[in-house]
């Protein structure tokens, strides 16, 4: 396992906006896919979006249209950018990869807090 280094989060407003940012060595290899969850506080985790390695993506329904997921090879970074922010997607947000021959696979970042205030 490799760690997942992630940066961004923070507090901001609703409807306001930030990019988390998820890097480690080989992360965008066509071999690993890489997920987002987030965990609120009292709740359970919550899975949130996919990155696969041919680079299609998924969402959770409740960030469709708000979240776009996407990955920068040069640089071996996965980002989850998020727009129009509610309190509700107020969370701890971590990163992590799998894939047989990703050699990020069962590996995750060590989390970011993010914060929105109505």
């Amino acid at each position: 396992q490799v760690q997942l280094v992630q940066s961004g989060g923070g507090s901001v407003q609703t409807g306001g906006s930030l990019r988390l940012s998820c890097t480690a060595p080989g992360l965008t290899s066509d071999y690993c896919a890489v997920n987002w969850y987030r965990q609120a506080a009292g709740k359970q985790r919550e899975w949130v979006a996919l990155i696969s390695g041919d680079g299609s993506a998924v969402y959770t329904d409740s960030v469709k249209g708000r979240f776009t997921i996407s990955r920068d090879k040069s640089k071996d970074t996965v980002y989850l950018q998020m727009n129009s922010l509610k309190p509700e997607d107020t969370a701890m947000y971590s990163c992590s990869a799998h894939g047989n021959w990703c050699s990020a696979d069962k590996s995750s970042g060590q989390g970011t807090q993010v914060t929105v205030s109505s």
